[in-house]
């Protein structure tokens, strides 16, 4: 009879019954809520490894091939040849403001112009002083200028600007910087191309590097930015 007694609905076992409803509802609900929240994590971090690769339009794996003229840039050193006057003839460097000094030749601009059109400028300024004065310039410690560098930024070993170089590859570009960082989508990388208006293109290091899928290899203009981002993962 005792038994029978505690199965009917007194205030006490109603409220026993409705508890016990009430946590296993909320429990219910923690448990969905809980599966909702890891679903949409996982679905953002699936869609964060998948990377960036194809927002952008591939890089193009080569390019028309023209004749490229090296451009003096500041931080470069000169060797000025004047022939048969060794008193005029002198290694100097380009100074930041793009300029350089030379005896008998001061402030000339060297930034900006190719070894042979400094030659020209030396030998008209001392045609002034020297009789058919004959000038050869040879470049040393190349840098360029800024806006020819390649720069290097995100996970790369040792992000840097590198002086640009013809026929200059992604692979070139890797192997100066030392690889990518541990962190690295190298797959999610880019190239800002300031000649093309700054337009961008993917390109896929980790498969150059990793895999050695050399399709995966690019050529490089000067003034590209190869931009590198932290994966999840």
């Amino acid at each position: 009879m005792a038994q029978d007694a505690d199965l009917l609905p007194t205030p006490r076992n109603s409220f026993n019954l409705y508890r016990g409803n009430a946590l296993r509802n909320f429990d219910h609900y923690v448990r969905t809520a809980f599966l909702w929240v890891v679903s949409a994590l996982s679905l953002g971090l699936l869609s964060a490894c998948a990377g960036h690769s194809g927002a952008y339009p591939p890089a193009p794996t080569s390019l028309t091939t023209t004749d490229y003229n090296y451009v003096v840039g500041a931080g470069d050193t000169l060797n000025i040849i004047v022939w048969r006057n060794p008193e005029l003839s002198m290694s100097v460097p380009v100074r930041p403001d793009g300029k350089v000094s030379t005896p008998l030749v001061d402030e000339l601009v060297a930034q900006g112009k190719t070894p042979v059109e400094i030659a020209r400028a030396v030998e008209k300024a001392l045609s002034q002083l020297v009789r058919d004065p004959v000038v050869t310039v040879i470049v040393s410690g190349f840098i360029g200028p800024y806006s020819e560098q390649i720069r290097v930024v995100g996970e790369a070993a040792r992000p840097q600007s590198l002086p640009y170089t013809k026929n200059m590859t992604v692979l070139d570009v890797m192997i100066a910087v030392g690889g990518l960082t541990d962190f690295a989508d190298g797959n999610a990388a880019s190239i800002t191309r300031a000649s093309e208006g700054d337009k961008r293109y993917s390109v896929r290091l980790k498969d150059l590097i990793k895999k050695g899928d050399i399709s995966a290899n690019v050529q490089m203009k000067p003034g590209d930015v190869l931009i590198i981002p932290q994966g999840w993962f």
